[in-house]
Parts: C-alpha cells; sequence; structure tokens
C-alpha cells in the first residue's frame, strides 16, 4: 500500500499518515459561511482537499473514506444580508449552498461523504458547551457561554504563541461579562429579530468555533485522522476547536493531523476589494474561464506555498489543457500512474504530479495522461467542446497568406510569411503551404483570441 506523508500544522513536521481506523480514515474540513458567492481564496482549500479525499479513496478505498465539510448557515454576516435584503434566512442559505455546489462542480470537486448544516446540530452544541459548564472549562454569564482559556494549559500549542503574544496580536473583545479577555464565547443571546434556539443560559445561538466541534465529534467521533482548513483558520478557530473538543471530550484527542493551505494572491497582491482585484469563482466562469483552468492554476502550486493568480498563468493552464485533451481524444484511461499518486502521496506534492502529466504527454502515454487527468479532478466539461476540431472560416487568413508568400517569391523577404504563419500555428491553426496552394484547418486547441488584429 501507497504510504502517505503529510506535513502536520500541530507538530510542525512531516508525519506519515497511521489512520486510528484503516477501514474508515476520516477528514474533516472547515467549510463555507454561505452568505454570498464563494471568492476565489475561498476555492483554494476546497480544491486542495478535494486532491486529499481523492488520494485516500485511491490508497485506501472509496467506501473506507468519511470526508465531512460543513456549512456555516448561522452567522451575523448572514443575518446582516437577510435584514438588508428583507428575506428569510434560510432562502439565503439555500440559495447559497446551490452557489457553492455549481461553482465548486465547475472545478472538479468532488462532494464529501457528509455536508452537516451547523443549524442542524445545535442540540449537540449544547450539550457540548454543558459539558464544559460541569467540568469547569467554561462558565455562563449575562445570557452567555464562555470558554475559559486559563482552564486548558496547552491553549496555542497549534499557532505555536502564547496567550499574551495572542492578546497583543489579535482584536480582542473586552466584555464586562468575560473574566479574562481571551476567553471566546460559546453561545450569545438572540434578539427578536435573530435565529435563536433555548439553552439552559436562554434563548440565543451559538459561537461560530462551537459549530465545528459539535459537528466533526457527532460525524467522526471524538478522534478522528485529518482536520484540514487554511491557514487563516489557525487562529483563533482552530486553536479554540482544540481546546473546547480536548476539554469536552477528554478521553478523545480530536484531530491527529492538521493540514493547513497558505494564502491566494492576485498578480502579485493579497485580493481586496479596494484593489479592484476581488473576484468570485462565478465571476470568473462567466468571463469565460473554464474551470478546468482555474483547477490547473491552483495544482499548480503546493498547497504550503502562497499561490499568485494571473492571467498568464491561466492563459497558459489552457494552452496546455488544449493540448492535453487533444491528444486523449476518445483513448481509453488506464491505471493511474504510480509516479503521480507517490508525488501526492508526498504532502500532496500536486506541483510534481502535473509533471508527471507533462511526462506522460511527452511520452506519448496516452492511457496515462487521461488516467492522470482523471485523478486530478481535470477532465469536465470542457474535454468534449475542446476535442472536436472547431468549424472556423480561415479562408480570409488563407488569401492573405498566400498573397503574403508571392509577394515574397519576388522580394525574396519571407518575413512577413513567417509572421503570419507564426501566428497562425500559436492560435492553434494548421497551416500547409505547397504549389497548390495555403490549406488551413482549425486544431482542437484553436483559440480565435489569438487571431484578433491580425492583417
Amino acid at each position: 500500500m501507497t504510504e502517505i506523508s503529510l506535513h502536520n500544522s500541530a507538530t510542525r513536521a512531516r508525519e506519515i499518515l497511521a489512520p486510528i481506523d484503516p477501514e474508515n480514515i476520516r477528514l474533516y474540513v472547515c467549510g463555507p459561511t454561505v452568505y454570498d458567492r464563494a471568492h476565489l481564496g475561498n476555492a483554494r482549500p476546497v480544491v486542495v482537499f478535494d486532491i486529499l479525499f481523492r488520494l485516500l479513496r485511491q490508497v485506501y478505498g472509496e467506501s473506507r473514506v468519511t470526508y465531512v465539510r460543513n456549512f456555516t448557515d448561522v452567522d451575523d454576516k448572514i443575518n446582516a444580508r437577510a435584514a438588508r435584503t428583507g428575506r428569510p434566512i434560510r432562502d439565503i442559505t439555500d440559495e447559497t449552498i446551490d452557489w457553492f455546489h455549481q461553482d465548486m462542480g465547475a472545478l472538479g470537486v468532488l462532494r464529501p461523504t457528509h455536508e452537516p448544516r451547523a443549524t442542524d446540530y445545535i442540540t449537540g452544541m449544547i450539550d457540548m458547551i454543558a459539558a464544559l459548564i460541569e467540568n469547569g472549562h467554561a462558565y455562563a454569564a449575562e445570557g452567555h457561554a464562555l470558554f475559559s482559556v486559563g482552564s486548558y494549559e496547552e491553549y496555542g500549542a497549534l499557532s505555536g504563541r502564547s496567550v499574551e503574544d495572542m492578546i497583543a496580536g489579535a482584536r480582542v473583545e473586552v466584555a464586562p461579562y468575560k473574566r479574562d479577555p481571551m476567553d471566546f464565547v460559546l453561545w450569545k443571546p438572540s434578539s427578536g429579530d435573530e435565529p435563536g434556539w433555548d439553552s439552559p443560559w436562554g434563548y440565543g445561538r451559538p459561537g461560530w468555533h462551537i459549530e465545528c466541534s459539535a459537528m466533526s465529534r457527532e460525524l467522526l467521533g471524538e478522534s478522528f485522522d485529518i482536520h484540514g482548513g487554511g491557514k487563516d483558520l489557525t487562529f483563533p478557530h482552530h486553536e479554540n476547536e482544540i481546546a473546547q473538543s480536548r476539554c469536552a471530550c477528554p478521553e478523545g484527542n480530536f484531530a491527529k493531523i492538521w493540514m493547513h493551505n497558505e494564502m491566494l494572491q492576485v498578480e502579485g497582491k493579497k485580493m481586496s476589494k479596494s484593489l479592484g482585484n476581488f473576484f468570485t469563482v462565478r465571476d470568473l466562469l462567466d468571463q469565460g474561464v473554464p474551470g478546468e483552468v482555474i483547477r490547473f492554476v491552483f495544482l499548480s502550486t503546493h498547497y504550503r506555498k502562497p499561490m499568485d493568480w494571473t492571467e498568464a498563468k491561466a492563459a497558459e493552464a489552457e494552452k496546455v489543457l488544449r493540448k492535453w485533451y487533444a491528444q486523449i481524444g476518445d483513448h481509453p484511461a488506464g491505471a493511474y500512474p504510480e509516479a503521480l499518486i507517490a508525488a501526492l502521496a508526498d504532502d500532496l506534492n500536486t506541483a510534481g504530479a502535473m509533471a508527471e502529466l507533462h511526462k506522460l504527454s511527452s511520452a506519448g502515454d496516452m492511457a496515462g495522461l487521461r488516467a492522470g487527468l482523471e485523478l486530478l479532478g481535470l477532465l469536465g466539461a470542457a474535454l468534449p467542446q475542446w476535442v472536436a476540431a472547431p468549424e472556423v472560416d480561415l479562408s480570409g487568413f488563407a488569401e492573405q497568406l498566400g498573397a503574403l508568400r508571392e509577394a515574397a517569391m519576388q522580394s525574396k523577404d519571407f518575413s512577413e510569411v513567417d509572421r503570419l504563419k507564426s501566428a497562425l500555428i500559436e492560435a492553434g491553426v494548421e497551416v500547409k503551404m505547397s504549389k497548390q496552394g495555403v490549406e488551413l484547418a482549425a486544431k482542437p486547441e484553436f483559440d480565435a483570441r489569438k487571431l484578433e488584429g491580425l492583417s
């Protein structure tokens, strides 16, 4: 069996994955808060852990992997959107979840085994909070329930920061009902126009952190193999998850391995609305960027390195995919390439896996190339439309190239002929020049945009 090694954020070291139960490898990943479209940065962890899910299924068997990715459907941002639009909260979250499935599906992402909604697990959250209060790790105050950070000696171990550093570096809410500034909310009151549930501490709703602890315990148990998410969640979200889960379930270890993906940039800068470089996955899809191209760009950078989205990378990804799709045509897939699986088993080295695809293409191994594309989730809606050679009227360019060639025969200057011929080839046009004339034919990778402005 393939040995999988992963970088554990908790130990800051590479570790061999040794499943708690080889018959049920368990993975939890923090999912989206469903109030709006997923932006490009939101999509990176979804694609990263989709690759891990695919690898685990390949190595251990599809029926032996349980993958949970939640939806946070109770949140102040959702409440604010409901108040702004006058729409029911459930309508907003249902719509946003549907958008998420559509957009991530376009990126070739498989559905997890379970996609729990936080609002379906309120009882489990209340039970966990009650257990924390009972064993002295939490307390109730003014309609709130709060976790006592000082009661958990290992707090800060995941992020590697002391409580003093965290207070200095974080926006800590100062509230009169807190015993310590670092204590965090497990339950908070709800007003009449906010969603809420009855609890021992009054009518209210859960804090953000308790959601994932309750859902992972319910669906994966008190100990499971891997917990993933973006690096930005390390503190406070994941730090708080560990504290409350281990204190509520002292017999369990919560997650054995923690994995965090680095952040995304756009053209070398942090994505932000103020810089005008903020866009959603749907924005790109609507602009005609295929989901396979977005996924290709993501996979070309290792998950623990910052990823820079650029138009140049997207253009190159499309060029390569068109070439590969044209190569494989309707050729059947072979066995999954061992070298590609080995690259993924090496801490999800997707860049190495992509390099293996280039090798398969160069070697003419179409069965291996198709299998590799399939394993990496790069075979999707763009395949059929790119494999079939488009019907394009290139007669004008044929006449132009023919005229240039005739003139060059007289002047002996073929520079313009070479320029136009090179541009046509670059655009995916097959060029044949003979005594009988010029013949042009669009290849499957033909890109009409590259002919714009040619004269």
